[in-house]
Formats: C-alpha cells, structure tokens, sequence
C-alpha cells in the first residue's frame, strides 16, 4: 500500500502533533524498572531536558523498559513513544529502530521508508527535524537508549558532545 501522507500534510501533521501531545500528557511505562538489566541517564543542557532510563533484556530481547524525565513534551512523547516501540523487541530490531530515528532527525532531506525498518508512531517525531532546536529534545531518549544497551552488551557508544549520557546503577528493588 502505497504512503499517501503527502496527499494531505496538513491533516498528518496535525495527527502527529496530537500523537506527541498524547504521550506527554498520558506518558507510557514511565517510572522506575526493578531489576534492570542497565541503567543510564542523560540530560540536554540547552533545554533542560532530563531522562532517567532502565532497561531489562533476556536472551536478546527488551523484557522491559521505563524511564524518568522531566523536560518539555517533545522530550518526555519522544521518551514514551520510544519505550512503546522497543519492548519486546530484538536487540538487533532495537538498533535498526534507533538507527533510523536519529537519521530521520538528523540527515537533511531523510524520508522515512516505511518499509526498510518498521517505526510505528515513531514516525510523528519526523515534524520534528524542522526545528533544529528541538531535535535535541527528541533525540535524548535515543541516546540515553544507546547508553544502557552499551553498558548491558559490553560495548562503547561514541561520546555525544551536545547531549551527556551516562551508566547508572539500576534499580534493584
């Protein structure tokens, strides 16, 4: 079926506005995850934003995953929309899913296809590449993301100068 959201702009945007404000105002798997896998945590100093993430992986794959933020809506939907997607996903899915989030956000000109990796509602978060100011906002949660996978695989992330991440203890309640 072929992607007829350049039919109508306007009205996609409007849905995709209202998907963002939707999770900020009604977050998903928000708060602290017990025995965690990794834990990291992360902020955008030029907005303030904050993250907290815990993450619990079982033979490759996302058991569970909850965050703790404060930050504007873009941050906080973009969080939320991220934990939607990844929980019960492969690691190897996870990857796919960050690597085409932070491109679609990131590379001048980048259209989605829909078909190479399935983003879901992450999609909403593309009207955001328009505002180079808030990309930012919206790509914290993928690094904080990149951070905790880092540290449960025993492998490095490239350091961020613009958004600080770093490992935290997780929470072991």
């Amino acid at each position: 079926m072929a992607n007829r959201e350049g039919e109508h702009p306007v009205h996609f945007d409007e849905l995709y506005r209202e998907l963002i404000l939707d999770h900020y105002r009604s977050p998903r798997n928000q708060g602290d995850l017990a025995k965690a896998t990794a834990a990291a945590e992360g902020m955008n100093p030029s907005c303030g934003d904050e993250l907290r993430l815990g993450i619990r992986i079982a033979d490759d794959i996302v058991e569970d995953v909850r965050f703790v933020g404060q930050g504007c809506s873009i941050s906080q939907a973009s969080s939320s929309m991220m934990t939607e997607q990844i929980r019960g996903r492969s690691l190897d899915a996870v990857g796919a899913i960050a690597d085409k989030i932070q491109q679609m956000l990131t590379v001048d000109g980048f259209d989605v296809d829909a078909d190479a990796v399935d983003i879901g509602d992450l999609e909403a978060l593309q009207g955001v590449a328009r505002f180079p100011v808030r990309v930012k906002c919206a790509l914290l949660a993928w690094k904080v993301l990149a951070q905790a996978l880092a540290e449960a695989t025993d492998r490095e992330v490239a350091d961020d100068t613009e958004i600080q991440t770093r490992v935290i203890q997780p929470a072991k309640r």
